[in-house]
């Protein structure tokens, strides 16, 4: 019987705890270390089998409306409900928002990433010269809910980005849009196909956004570029018989634009963080394992083979021009003996690790300093925590008296994006 996603990446958490590091996996001594980073490498493509994406978009361009992300911002139909307190079990907690009731309770739509325009822009709003303050989270979708091998729901509708406009934090709004890769069909017709990943990180900057692809590396969507379809059909996905688009009854879908594949040593793209500290600006990568061993076996992995087992944070230089990566090739790399790593961020050599600990214990930020033995707990985050995003203080168009980590929750019933203080005061 075929695994979900959920079940081959994240449903191993209830597996005991064995291996030889034994305490060191404890979350109180995460021992770290150094590592050439040279063996880790990507890849640029911008194409896929049916042509280049820029080829594609500018065909779809000809059947669609074209929108920005200003006009998904502009365009909200949910309300958030916006936290007064610290959800959960979180400390040092700053502000934040829970879904709406349905985004609360769906059982087939799981949160995972998380990013905001102070990952986009330096002052901390979108788009460049704009005003709006804006968090994205991103979700996959879960044909296997409870996990049981059974699938409640036969059509899985692959990954879906949610725009959230803050600019009001009392009460912020949101709507989702659908993910899809560009394409065409048998008789050479423009459309588009869902993308069927588990997006467990995503990146903001510039225009580009940047989502983990577990086994193969980084996929990138250019913000600049959304079509607007038809609603009606909530089962069907790109151009249907009708003659019309659609995206299982979102009104926008944004397509692919490039990708990065994984070329060196093997490397699971769990988790991505911005560091704006590092010159040049940098992103980091981060990997999950259960006890503290990464599993190469689960899926096909891109690359040359497997190194060393022990989660890893690597580090690639970014080009501020473009927004695409500045060199291929890693430019740091670092083991951290911790298990279940769903976040990652960094400050040039310092490194903040979400850490989860099932479906009813809290969770954990931790950090570590390149070079150092071991990691160190800053706060609690909530039960279920995933994806981090760093947002500097100096953020001066959307700033907060002190740098703040933002953090997205997974679990019915206590899905929440929040940020806490940095420093866990």
């Amino acid at each position: 019987m075929t695994m979900t996603r959920r079940a081959i990446i994240k449903g191993m958490a209830a597996a005991p705890f064995v291996g030889a590091v034994g305490n060191l996996l404890s979350p109180t001594a995460a021992h770290a270390a150094t590592i050439a980073a040279g063996q880790f490498a990507l890849t640029s493509r911008s194409s896929n089998s049916y042509g280049e994406f820029t080829d594609l978009a500018a065909g779809l361009a000809t059947k669609l409306t074209k929108v920005d992300a200003t006009t998904v911002i502009a365009d909200t139909n949910r309300s958030a409900t916006h936290l007064t307190s610290a959800p959960s079990t979180v400390e040092a907690f700053s502000t934040g928002f829970a879904w709406d009731g349905d985004d609360q309770t769906v059982d087939y739509w799981i949160p995972q990433g998380v990013t905001t325009s102070a990952d986009a822009y330096g002052n901390g709003l979108y788009p460049e010269g704009g005003s709006n303050k804006v968090v994205l989270a991103s979700w996959y979708f879960e044909t296997d809910p409870d996990n049981d091998g059974v699938d409640e729901y036969a059509l899985d509708k692959g990954l879906r980005l949610t725009f959230v406009d803050n600019n009001t934090p009392s009460a912020p709004t949101y709507r989702h849009v659908l993910l899809v890769e560009p394409v065409t069909t048998s008789t050479g017709k423009y459309s588009f196909n869902p993308i069927r990943k588990h997006a467990g990180g995503i990146m903001w900057y510039g225009n580009l956004l940047y989502v983990v692809d577990t086994y193969k590396g980084l996929r990138v969507f250019d913000l600049n570029t959304l079509f607007t379809v038809a609603t009606a059909e909530k089962d069907v996905c790109g151009l249907h018989t009708d003659g019309s688009y659609y995206g299982y009854g979102y009104q926008y879908v944004l397509p692919q634009s490039h990708a990065y594949d994984n070329a060196g040593t093997y490397l699971r793209y769990t988790a991505i963080g911005l560091d704006r500290a590092s010159t040049p600006d940098s992103l980091v990568v981060s990997e999950y394992s259960v006890s503290g061993t990464v599993d190469y076996t689960d899926g096909t992995f891109n690359g040359t083979g497997p190194g060393t087992t022990t989660p890893k944070v690597v580090r690639w230089n970014l080009d501020y021009t473009d927004r695409q990566l500045a060199s291929l090739t890693a430019t740091e790399a670092v083991t951290v003996s911790q298990q279940k790593i769903q976040g990652v961020v960094s400050r040039k050599t310092k490194h903040y690790l979400a850490v989860s600990a099932g479906t009813s214990t809290k969770g954990t930020l931790r950090t570590f300093t390149s070079g150092d033995s071991t990691a160190s707990t800053v706060c609690d985050l909530a039960i279920g925590c995933e994806d981090l995003s760093y947002h500097s203080s100096g953020a001066s168009g959307w700033a907060y008296s002190e740098s703040v980590i933002w953090n997205a929750s997974e679990y019915v019933g206590k899905r929440y994006v929040y940020a806490v203080h940095a420093d866990g005061s």
